[in-house]
């Protein structure tokens, strides 16, 4: 199965154009650091027993640090059901692109 990517551009694009769902499934640790402002914290591994937390009526983007983890939870969201799209270049490409991050944790 393939999962669909999206790049850092084309999801701050749909997300300036309104809502977007986008789960963070990097450890809470990492989240705190630093986290695109609007991300619910779900961590990888507790992704399969959080997966009724998870909207269903819209795609939902996933993201992580680089693209690694989230491309897992893509898959793992999209066997379930759920529309799902990893952000390639995650979090560290949201920074290089020059976009701000929030600190304070938001679960």
């Amino acid at each position: 199965m393939a999962i669909r990517e999206t790049s850092v551009d084309e999801f701050a694009a749909a997300r300036d154009a309104g809502e977007v769902t986008l789960i963070d499934v990097r450890n809470p640790d990492e989240y705190a650091e630093g986290h695109i402002p609007g991300a619910h914290l779900v961590p990888l591994p507790e992704l399969a027993h959080r997966i009724g937390e998870i909207p269903t009526g819209a795609t939902v983007h996933v993201v992580c640090q680089s693209g690694g983890r989230s491309a897992q939870a893509a898959e793992l969201l999209t066997q379930t059901g759920i529309d799902a799209v990893s952000v390639a270049g995650g979090t560290q490409g949201w920074i290089t692109s020059g976009r701000t991050t929030e600190t304070a944790p938001n679960r």
